[in-house]
């Protein structure tokens, strides 16, 4: 059986990674990483336009309708080029919320405006607790009160999807009683913010909000694995090109067997996980029940396989790889970032040996 993506799928991500080349370069990204700009306009304009982002969104609510197989490999050129773009909290977190759990009425009002690009929209769907002491939400049914302490791309977000208690409820950040306040990031190209409500107008999405944040975040790791595995993967690549243009001693570094040992190390961990995201993409794209044990498979390996692709690529460089002016630290700071968007790594492992358990009883 051939379990590969087909030839039109590849040929859509081909067109994404062409655009993104010219688009998401290390010059724009640094742009954003330098504050000057929230996100990279052109890319997330290009990835709209092209029915990239919005892959999984069906027709009728003005998405691509394509399906979560192409957004996977969406995810991948994205996490490839480091493109500093909401994608992950507007579509992987806030359009699935909406889609999955929300009424007809919200999914007809929301999800094309998100689709569009005119609404840049996110999630928190963590425990609910509170955040370093502050009043943590509280839903009364009609208005929402207390502090989302870490925000995806809360600074820009036009809408969110929050979790009160055991409850998912749909905020629109213009409403009255709103206010936010930038946190550092040590991505900045993937900025979060805080966000009060006090007495905010808010609804509730109608699906149970636990099973639902469960559903959401399990996709949400699939999609964020395909982007560990694109930037550890381009890493790898800036390494060994590096390698062959690099010489000490009269020869070229990428002779020497440390350094082979180096990348063959990564490149089997990169392909470790690469199995594991397509396993993912699999159960997500056809709603399988093994989702749960995929998605957390999916992760755990694609976390440690950027976060040591990275490291090693800092490495491989040598002295000049901790300079400012070379992006090894952008794939750094982007792997550290991902490695804590949706849950630590170990919260992901812990999942993964309960879905074990449960599959060996």
């Amino acid at each position: 059986m051939n379990f590969d993506f087909s030839d039109d799928q590849r040929l859509f991500q081909q067109e994404v990674r062409r655009m993104l080349a010219d688009t998401s370069t290390s010059a724009a990204v640094r742009t954003v990483l330098d504050g000057k700009e929230a996100c990279c306009a052109q890319v997330w304009r290009n990835l709209v336009g092209m029915g990239a982002a919005g892959a999984a969104i069906p027709e009728a609510y003005g998405g691509a309708g394509f399906g979560y197989l192409e957004l996977c490999l969406v995810a991948e050129e994205i996490g490839r080029h480091l493109a500093a773009v909401p994608v992950s909290s507007s579509f992987y977190l806030a359009a699935e919320a909406i889609l999955h759990g929300g009424s007809e009425q919200q999914k007809q009002l929301w999800l094309p405006r998100i689709a569009a690009g005119e609404l840049v929209a996110t999630a928190a769907l963590g425990s609910g607790e509170s955040y370093r002491g502050l009043p943590p939400l509280a839903f009364d049914g009609a208005t929402l009160n207390g502090t989302a302490g870490v925000v995806p791309d809360g600074a820009i977000a036009g809408l969110a999807v929050l979790r009160a208690g055991t409850e998912l409820v749909l905020v629109d950040l213009a409403g009255a009683g709103v206010s936010r306040k930038p946190l550092a990031s040590l991505d900045p190209t993937r900025p979060v913010a805080q966000i009060m409500f006090a007495g905010t107008p808010a609804q509730k999405l109608p699906a149970d909000g636990a099973a639902l944040a469960r559903r959401v975040l399990n996709g949400a790791a699939v999609l964020l694995a395909f982007e560990q595995v694109g930037g550890a993967a381009r890493i790898l690549e800036l390494s060994r090109d590096y390698s062959l243009e690099r010489k000490a001693f009269g020869r070229q570094i990428g002779g020497f067997q440390a350094l082979k040992h180096k990348m063959a190390d990564v490149y089997t961990r990169n392909e470790l996980a690469r199995v594991h995201a397509y396993y993912g993409a699999w159960a997500l794209s056809t709603d399988a029940p093994e989702l749960p044990l995929a998605a957390a498979a999916a992760r755990v390996a694609a976390t440690t396989a950027f976060n040591f692709a990275a490291e090693e690529g800092i490495e491989i460089h040598g002295g000049i790889g901790f300079t400012w002016e070379m992006d090894c630290h952008l794939y750094l700071r982007r792997a550290r970032w991902l490695a804590q968007s949706i849950g630590s790594e170990h919260l992901w492992r812990s999942q993964l040996a309960d879905e074990l358990v449960k599959e060996a009883a």
